[in-house]
């Protein structure tokens, strides 16, 4: 059968009118909607960009909720209609897909507007660094002096303060900077957690755990001592991180060539990726501990170093002919997270979660999840924001689809300062490969901060 495509968007930028033809026919992954609009090479939508994606959104949300209302009063009839069941998976897909374009647009402004785009270079130290940086990345000439001078250059513009790294120099503000804007826009924890920028191996923190005793006492009466505050230390070391592209010495001839973007756009996005799946689920070996990682238990019991859940009361779904997952989905942003995080609350889940989120009607008939029409803000759920990553579980038996707090206060992202390249001509022939590498931690630093659905009876 044939289902409603989106008509062709006039977007200035070609990245986006190749994104937006992709979302159209269902075809793109998360990883390619993000990586097609964060490019460094992309130019930030305009304002008639974001009006054109927001009003096609809402004829989507439109068009989904009118055959979903059909395809229900179907259902009440006794009838489930494989045609009406399709159509609704397909305006659903659309109408998320276009929520996550919407997302990524924004961010991506978000991100320019803080100054992720290179600039002209004013300090001298810094001038005179990334002239001889880029001598030695494209034809391997070092200055006078040799390593141990483009070193001291390193230390004169403030990227290290220590003795030489490992092997290889540190990239030039310019292109480290870009690299960092690209992995903010992709790594939805990453632009959703505290980010912190170390000089050192690893990140150290103390933990207030409350515990510090009180009480009431009358005008004459003593003043017994009393307890003090337990303190839990937290230690968050960094691990490496890293990319190796190649060029031939020719295009690192060309003059033409663009240093800073072309270093950015061949290593971020397999920063980003990496990142982003160790963020969610990494083991903590050899890479950051994720906020799926870390134990969790039910809300009820819950207890400092493991993460709360809520079930959903069915136990291979979200909803079933007596669940229909209202309660739970309310009870999580309502009950479950204490009022002090919910100021800056937002719900993460995958696509394919929202997706059966945005079917869910409460008591009075009215959908749950609305989407966002309006530049920079997101779709909300009861209330709070939503936030997309589709490294988080799928619906099933035992999953953890949902997730719901105040990222900020709960995981922190640890990035030791400094982006390495070790350039290496003879290895591959004529092409020059360089080892590029970057130090990331993470962790849960407050484990009261974020608490998830559980699917299970």
């Amino acid at each position: 059968m044939s289902h409603r495509r989106l008509p062709a968007i006039p977007l200035s930028n070609p990245r986006l009118r190749s994104l937006a033809a992709r979302t159209a026919l269902f075809r793109n992954t998360a990883a390619a909607v993000q990586a097609a609009v964060a490019s460094p090479a992309a130019v930030a939508p305009t304002a008639a960009d974001m009006a054109t994606v927001m009003a096609e959104l809402a004829k989507a949300v439109t068009a989904f909720q009118a055959i979903n209302d059909r395809h229900l009063a179907e259902q009440a009839r006794g009838r489930d209609d494989a045609v009406t069941r399709e159509q609704v998976a397909r305006n659903g897909q659309e109408v998320v897909a276009l929520q996550q374009l919407m997302e990524t647009m924004s961010q991506q402004v978000a991100a320019l507007r803080v100054g992720g785009v290179g600039g002209t270079v004013v300090n001298v130290d810094v001038a005179s660094h990334t002239k001889a940086f880029e001598a030695w990345f494209r034809r391997g000439s070092l200055p006078p002096g040799g390593a141990d001078a483009l070193h001291e250059l390193e230390v004169k513009a403030t990227l290290q303060t220590d003795s030489l790294p490992d092997g290889g120099f540190i990239v030039p503000t310019t292109v480290e900077t870009e690299i960092t804007r690209v992995l903010g826009t992709v790594s939805r924890i990453r632009e959703l957690a505290r980010v912190i920028n170390i000089t050192t191996g690893n990140y150290k923190k103390a933990h207030n755990l409350g515990g510090a005793t009180s009480g009431w006492v009358g005008e004459t009466e003593s003043r017994p001592n009393t307890n003090t505050p337990t303190l839990a230390e937290l230690d968050f070391p960094v691990m490496e991180i890293y990319a190796q592209p190649a060029a031939s010495v020719g295009i690192l001839a060309d003059a033409g060539l663009d240093l800073a973007n072309w270093l950015a756009e061949e290593v971020a996005i397999t920063f980003a990726e990496q990142e982003g799946a160790a963020f969610w689920n990494g083991n903590g070996i050899k890479r950051p501990r994720g906020i799926a990682a870390y134990d969790m238990i039910a809300n009820a019991s819950w207890e400092w170093g493991k993460t709360g859940f809520l079930v959903s009361g069915v136990a291979a779904a979200l909803t079933d002919g007596t669940h229909n997952g209202i309660d739970v989905l309310k009870e999580l942003s309502i009950k479950a997270l204490k009022s002090g995080y919910t100021p800056n609350a937002r719900w993460l889940m995958n696509r394919s979660t929202l997706f059966e989120i945005s079917k869910i009607k409460d008591d009075n008939g009215q959908y749950l999840w609305r989407a966002s029409n309006e530049e920079g803000v997101a779709s909300q759920l009861l209330g709070y924001p939503v936030s997309i990553d589709d490294n988080v579980d799928n619906i099933g038996a035992g999953a953890f689809p949902v997730a719901f707090g105040d990222f900020r206060r709960g995981y922190v992202v640890i990035d030791r300062q400094g982006i390495v390249v070790l350039r290496d001509p003879f290895t591959s022939k004529p092409y020059v490969l360089f080892y590029t590498t970057k130090r990331v931690g993470g962790g849960i630093q407050d484990f009261d901060a974020i608490k998830f659905l559980k699917i299970s009876a």
